[in-house]
């Protein structure tokens, strides 16, 4: 795949201790996450709500009815944003909520409860970014087979178009899809996502119909919204890392950026899947279902591009005498998410770690940028989510103190600030997240938030990470990560 010859569009100056003045402080978060009221306003199941309410498939059987209740808090939740200081909020659409059988026109109440959110977000000065799929497909599409069927694609497009024309008079950032990785290769492969299929040639037939999805929804988009819109994918791009530079070990690398990165950016800003991709999964698929005229729709001109990033991915050669867990960090099942992938091994990356068991290396962060400055020169990009779980917990006096996420921040944005003195145009941070949430398989175990949600009784407490990125937000640069207290 020819390397793009574009020059790179520079970015503003940031000095060594600021970030540019139009630079967005913003938090995220997804709806099937954080919204609840799964059965108010016509909203009709996702394929989380099937997979949450299936015995064994998520920690503790915890699903995401309630979540935090963000759907009728989201006042509240608005005005602790603005409060902390925030400039951007990304957020999600639930597609069943919009659209609740994939099909058909929108069920306007709930079309409403995001103009209200969208209202209310303006009215704070908050600029407003969606994203339309944050793996929550309606059931009904899951039924007629999911993202392996092409017809989900078209689903999509209509979609899209009903929320654009809804809102693309108020909001500017618009991002397709979110993680299309996990979408096709943790609900399609190894079964621990929603839909919970263990399927290798569909987990590639639903990434290339995601891919399809999003060359198709970003055109409905642009047909009904306003021309200074921009439109965006976030894709959660690994950093591929290889424990010697054996040649094998460097084909294992190979292949596993393939499946992980190219096989999205590949058709996304190329036109084109690596043919070593094509070469490595001959075993699985024979990618007949690639239509002409299909990598055309996918290469839709893209104004920015959202990167997500939490850690870095060490693979090695197979040892074929070697057993054991897959440490690649996306869950346990006996199914790999990996097809065609058998030969390669994942490694535990040294360094400290996260309640995630993710290590924590924000140099992987910056070589994520520098490396989409070069695979895409003159886009923009977007950190659009990057944070740590830990086990968080009030002291006697209420306050969350959470001093490692406070080092994690100041370590990946000092990452984000040393890629834009490099030259990279990247122009917002989005924190994930922004309060404790239902994180997926993992239940209410894993928080991710900035803000601290009881569970029992939903009341929120920002923690001394969320006042100390408020401070950053308001200064624009970087206060010492020192002694902020909640």
């Amino acid at each position: 795949m020819p390397e793009p010859v574009n020059p790179v569009t520079p970015a503003t100056p940031a000095t060594p201790d600021s970030f540019p003045p139009a630079f967005l402080w913003g938090a995220a978060t997804s709806a099937y996450q954080i919204e609840g009221a799964v059965r108010e306003g016509g909203r009709t199941p996702s394929i989380w709500d099937t997979f949450s309410h299936t015995p064994g498939k998520t920690a503790g059987g915890d699903t995401g009815d309630i979540a935090v209740d963000h759907y009728h808090r989201f006042r509240e939740d608005v005005a602790l944003m603005a409060e902390l200081g925030l400039t951007a909020y990304r957020f999600s659409i639930s597609w069943s909520r919009v659209q609740p059988t994939g099909r058909g026109p929108a069920v306007q109440v709930g079309l409403d409860f995001y103009r209200r959110l969208v209202d209310e977000l303006l009215a704070h000065g908050i600029k407003p970014a969606v994203t339309l799929y944050h793996w929550d497909l309606p059931q009904e599409l899951e039924d007629a087979g999911g993202w392996p069927e092409r017809d989900t694609a078209y689903r999509f497009a209509e979609y899209a178009q009903i929320v654009g024309e809804a809102l693309g008079d108020r909001v500017e950032q618009w991002i397709t899809l979110n993680e299309p990785w996990c979408s096709a290769f943790l609900g399609y492969g190894s079964g621990v996502h929603a839909p919970g299929r263990t399927e290798p040639a569909a987990t590639l037939r639903a990434a290339h119909h995601l891919n399809l999805a999003h060359g198709l929804g970003a055109t409905a988009l642009r047909s009904v919204m306003p021309a200074r819109n921009s439109v965006a994918a976030s894709l959660n791009s690994s950093v591929i890392r290889t424990v010697s530079q054996d040649p094998a070990d460097l084909a294992a690398a190979r292949k596993i950026d393939d499946l992980a990165n190219g096989v999205f950016h590949g058709p996304m800003l190329h036109g084109a899947y690596p043919e070593t991709l094509f070469a490595a999964t001959a075993s699985v698929t024979d990618w007949s279902y690639v239509q002409d005229g299909d990598l055309a729709v996918i290469n839709q001109p893209l104004d920015a591009l959202g990167l997500n990033y939490y850690t870095p991915t060490l693979v090695s050669a197979a040892d074929p005498s070697a057993k054991g867990p897959r440490a690649d960090g996306h869950g346990a099942s006996e199914h790999s998410p990996w097809p065609g992938a058998d030969d390669v091994a994942f490694h535990q990356t040294p360094g400290e770690r996260t309640e995630m068991g993710w290590t924590i290396d924000p140099t992987g962060l910056h070589d994520l940028i520098m490396r989409y400055t070069r695979e895409a020169p003159g886009l923009p990009l977007y950190i659009t989510e990057n944070g740590a779980a830990y086990d968080d917990k009030p002291d006697p006096d209420g306050r969350v103190h959470d001093p490692e996420r406070i080092a994690y921040l100041h370590g990946h944005l000092s990452a984000v600030r040393r890629a834009i003195t490099d030259g990279a145009d990247v122009r917002g941070y989005y924190l994930w997240s922004l309060m404790d949430n239902f994180e997926w398989a993992y239940g209410y175990e894993k928080r991710f938030g900035a803000v601290y949600v009881d569970y029992s009784t939903l009341e929120r407490t920002p923690k001394s990470s969320a006042l100390w990125y408020g401070r950053a937000a308001r200064s624009g640069a970087l206060p010492e990560p020192a002694t902020e207290t909640a």
